[in-house]
């Protein structure tokens, strides 16, 4: 039986796609999920009503016998079978491929191309600049990804992993320019990572940006994955001992504000945490990943859980740094 969320679908920024506000993670594509169970994730979200789908031309080139470019190729075959491209929002990022580091305009214009093929398709419709490259003039970086929207490779442009001050450099050097505006910003963000507030979500109000976190569930803390060393010490996610480093009192706490109202809603803990997530200012859509159809339910259920004053109030409280 499939799970199907009734939720409000939202407006990326002033651009003209509307989304699920829930969008999965592709980052598991090719590493942790093989093909079988990347499409059986693929399926289930888009049977649940999901339509926003993440990924980047550098995943998964950091495991053993990849080369980068893996998640697309993946996520391309499963739209060729299944024949849904003009159902789906698909945002990738430029950079981190082994064969395309960086944000030269040459780099960018062959990366796009890269991953258009292995997408297959025409077009992506978010396309970001994953990290800063310093050593290219914000004009060429920016420039490039203008001509991408103009030549309709790319519907929409957007910043991941950028300093508030280099965001504030890149809207001077779009108005002096004309270049197309971005509509997203894909920051850090979650319970346990806050930094996102301070410099960041400003910049966000001020631009009109449409803020996508990613690590919505701190590695799979948040979902209430890991309790204690032993829960680390157990699992088989690569990502366990990443998530480890939230086993404070803080966590604790955290954690514990979760469990309250997860089991006041009924629901499992990570669909609170999405939750949170995606009633803080300038959030439209946290994302998360799932290595296995199991991991879905929590996370679509979260897309239409509307947590009270008091219980948002609670999770700040908690989460506060000590």
């Amino acid at each position: 039986m499939t799970e199907t969320t009734t939720a409000t679908r939202q407006r990326i920024a002033d651009s003209e796609l509307e989304v699920f506000p829930l969008v999965l993670g592709g980052n598991v594509f090719g590493w942790t999920a093989d093909e079988a169970e990347s499409f059986a994730v693929l399926d289930r979200f888009t049977a649940g009503g999901g339509d926003f789908i993440d990924t980047a031309d550098g995943y998964s080139h950091w495991v053993p016998g990849n080369s980068g470019g893996e998640s697309e190729t993946i996520i391309g075959r499963w739209i060729a079978a299944r024949g849904n491209r003009d159902e789906l929002v698909i945002a990738t990022k430029v950079s981190t491929h082994p064969q395309f580091p960086g944000l030269s305009a040459a780099n960018i214009a062959a990366a796009a191309d890269a991953s258009l093929q292995r997408l297959g398709t025409d077009r992506i419709d978010l396309y970001y600049a994953h990290f800063d490259d310093e050593s290219v003039p914000l004009e060429e970086t920016i420039g490039a990804l203008s001509e991408l929207v103009d030549a309709g490779k790319v519907r929409t442009i957007g910043i991941s992993n950028y300093s508030p001050e280099r965001i504030d450099e890149w809207f001077d050097v779009t108005a002096a320019n004309g270049f197309h505006r971005p509509v997203a910003l894909q920051p850090h963000y979650n319970l346990v990572e806050r930094g996102f507030e301070h410099g960041l979500r400003e910049r966000a109000e001020r631009e009109g940006l449409a803020v996508l976190p990613y690590f919505s569930l701190a590695k799979g803390f948040l979902a209430g994955t890991y309790r204690g060393e032993a829960d680390v010490a157990a699992a088989t996610s690569p990502r366990a001992g990443a998530a480890a480093a939230y086993l404070d009192a803080r966590g604790q706490r955290v954690l514990a504000a979760l469990d309250t109202i997860a089991a006041a809603h009924g629901v499992d803990v990570a669909s609170v945490s999405l939750a949170w997530l995606r009633h803080q200012p300038t959030v439209l859509a946290p994302i998360a990943s799932a290595r296995t159809t199991s991991q879905l339910p929590a996370l679509l259920a979260s897309a239409s859980l509307e947590l009270a004053p008091e219980e948002l109030a609670a999770l700040d409280a908690a989460s506060a740094a000590d």
